[in-house]
C-alpha cells in the first residue's frame, strides 16, 4: 500500500473544512513575511513560488522555496511566537491561501486522523532540512549543484538563476559555469 501523502490529506481536509481565513495576491517581488514580523499563520501555495530567506548584507539569501501545492510559514514564529528572522517573497505572482495559528490548531485537533498527518509532515520537513545542511557541507560548488539536481530537478526548471544560486551559496557565475560543463558532458 502506497504512503498517503500527508500534504495532500491535510490540504484535502482544510478545503473540505473550508477553513482558509484569507487569500492574498502577490506581485514578483513582493513580501508575504518580513523579517522581524511575528507571522504564526500557515499559509498553501495555491499558485506560483516564493523563497524564504535570511537578509544578509546587501543581499538575501534564499534557504527554502515554496512551489504551487507546498506549505509554508514563518515556523520560528509560529512555534516560538517570536518575531522571525527570515522572510519570505514571491519570485513572480503567487496565490496563497492562509489561516491563523489558532484556527490551524483547531483543524488539527478536530479529528484524530489529521495531527499523524502534521507530524509526518514536520518529520519530513527535518530530513529535508538534514539534506539540505549536508549540500551545503559539499566540498565544492559542484558537488552542491549534483545533490540538489539529483532531488529537486524541477528547481531548475521553476526558479530564477540567481536564486538558485544564492540557495546553492555561490555566485551566479559558478552556477552558470558548472551548468554549462555539466550540460558539455551530459
Amino acid at each position: 500500500m502506497a504512503e498517503v501523502n500527508p500534504i495532500a490529506a491535510l490540504l484535502e481536509g482544510l478545503h473540505a473544512a473550508q477553513a482558509w481565513e484569507k487569500t492574498h495576491t502577490l506581485a514578483r517581488g513582493e513580501d508575504l513575511v518580513r523579517p522581524g514580523q511575528t507571522d504564526q499563520r500557515i499559509y498553501w501555495v495555491e499558485s506560483g513560488l516564493v523563497h524564504a530567506y535570511l537578509p544578509q548584507e546587501d543581499q538575501l539569501q534564499t534557504i527554502r522555496l515554496g512551489y504551487t501545492g507546498n506549505l509554508i510559514g514563518a515556523l520560528d514564529a509560529h512555534f516560538l511566537n517570536q518575531p522571525t528572522a527570515y522572510g519570505i517573497q514571491a519570485l513572480r505572482k503567487t496565490q496563497l491561501r492562509s489561516l491563523s495559528k489558532t484556527s490551524w490548531e483547531q483543524f488539527l485537533h478536530s479529528d484524530p486522523q489529521w495531527m499523524p498527518h502534521w507530524l509526518r509532515v514536520m518529520e519530513l520537513l527535518v530530513v529535508q532540512q538534514m539534506d539540505r545542511e549536508r549540500d551545503l557541507l559539499a566540498d565544492n560548488p559542484e558537488a552542491r549543484y549534483q545533490r540538489v539536481l539529483a532531488r529537486s530537478p524541477q528547481l531548475f526548471q521553476q526558479v530564477p538563476h540567481k536564486y538558485i544560486a544564492s540557495y546553492l551559496r555561490m555566485a551566479p557565475e559558478t552556477l552558470s559555469r558548472i551548468k554549462k560543463a555539466s550540460q558539455e558532458k551530459g
